[in-house]
């Protein structure tokens, strides 16, 4: 039966593209959608063939408190959407983690829920590392009970979270949550990651990994430096690293190696020359689904799309990571052997050469990326979401 579906997402590529994936595959199979995020993104959601709908833009890091003008804004955002739902009267709503105006506003309209994550799984088990600062996973029954003691650290910052939350709640007459992480549906949670990259642990009920959910807008293809050389691509962050330091570094790292050099700004506009090697080009865009598989290795500072992208491929990552959650993302690619982690401050010359030579010499790591490739050719995550939203709204 076709179903009309609201899917929300915050602007950054790397929310708003894996939730048009996955609203590209629900219109596949038939049913009414539309997508509501940044007025930046309309060309995507409309060149994909959904409707688009202008979501309010608002910053997140760092979180306003939840008194001042901006911490009202959840619950302005939800009030605000009511005339969409009115509306489109959806069967079912799916909101990106990061955004907590539509779940809101669907929980007061009655909408059945579903949340988007878009990158590994946030909540913490106890015995597990806090997640994003990317520790790996204790090995022994005492490092599990130390990490099961610190629990109780971590629910101070939980606490805060929840309690702010049951403000806006409350602004909406909403009644309040005694549970953490109220921002993710207990009725159904999909977690657009490869199930490689989750540590071992108990699935709370309504969690799926479904594999993550893929969506390039077409760009036209590039030169690549001529030769048999492995290629080496550099695909930095689009919202961090305002110095262009990792490109600035592999380029002057790998100047002189046996290997081509394909980088990108990714439209990080360098506020001084970059100096490009003669076994290197250097672009301002590229098309991952050009230059992904051709790549031998991919230099990233570990935002998960990339490197969704990489894994997908077969191809091994060197990952760097700048902030966020990108130290988690680089642990874990680092604790499943599909790549190394470089820690920011290392982020020189000396060891990035190091790591390049040791990904490319090792074909473990090459190995280990495609155990996971070959997974993805056999699991499309926009699919299993979508699935998975019409089991919701079937419910």
């Amino acid at each position: 039966m076709p179903l009309r579906v609201l899917v929300a997402a915050f602007g950054d590529p790397g929310h708003a593209f894996p939730a048009i994936a996955l609203a590209r595959a629900l219109h596949g199979r038939g049913h009414e959608v539309v997508v509501e995020t940044w007025e930046e993104r309309r060309a995507a959601v409309e060149g994909a063939g959904l409707r688009f709908a202008a979501a309010e833009e608002y910053r997140m890091f760092p979180p306003p408190g939840p008194d001042s003008e901006d911490g009202q804004h959840a619950a302005a955002a939800a009030r605000a959407l009511q005339p969409l739902l009115e509306e489109l009267d959806p069967h079912v709503a799916v909101s990106d983690i990061l955004t907590l105006a539509p779940a809101l506003a669907a929980e007061r309209a009655g909408v059945p829920l579903a949340t988007l994550i878009p990158h590994l799984y946030p909540v913490v088990e106890p015995g597990l590392p806090f997640f994003a600062i990317g520790m790996r996973r204790a090995r022994t029954p005492v490092g599990r009970a130390v990490w099961r003691f610190g629990q109780r650290a971590l629910a101070v910052g939980l606490e805060q979270g929840r309690h702010d939350l049951n403000r806006q709640r409350e602004r909406l007459g909403l009644a309040p949550l005694d549970r953490f992480h109220g921002g993710i549906s207990p009725a159904l949670a999909l977690v657009a990651t490869y199930p490689q990259l989750e540590y071992p642990r108990r699935w709370p009920a309504g969690v799926e990994v479904t594999g993550p959910m893929v969506f390039e807008q077409p760009f036209p293809e590039i030169e690549l430096p001529p030769g048999g050389d492995p290629l080496v691509l550099v695909a930095p962050s689009t919202a961090h690293d305002s110095e262009n330091h990792l490109v600035r570094t592999a380029l002057r790292a790998l100047r002189d190696e046996p290997v081509r050099i394909v980088a990108t700004t990714n439209r990080v506009r360098p506020q001084r020359p970059i100096e490009v090697p003669p076994n290197a080009v250097l672009v301002d865009w590229l098309s991952y689904t050009q230059l992904m598989p051709a790549a031998a290795l991919v230099v990233s500072h570990g935002g998960h799309g990339t490197v969704a992208r990489a894994l997908g491929a077969g191809t091994p990552l060197l990952v760097s990571p700048i902030t966020g959650d990108m130290s988690e993302t680089a642990m874990r690619v680092d604790w499943f052997g599909a790549g190394l982690s470089l820690p920011w401050r290392l982020c020189r010359t000396r060891p990035l050469r190091w790591a390049v030579r040791r990904l490319l010499d090792e074909p473990s790591f090459a190995a280990r990326a495609g155990a996971i490739a070959a997974w993805g050719r056999q699991h499309d995550g926009a699919v299993r979401g979508a699935e998975l939203v019409e089991q919701l709204a079937a419910r």
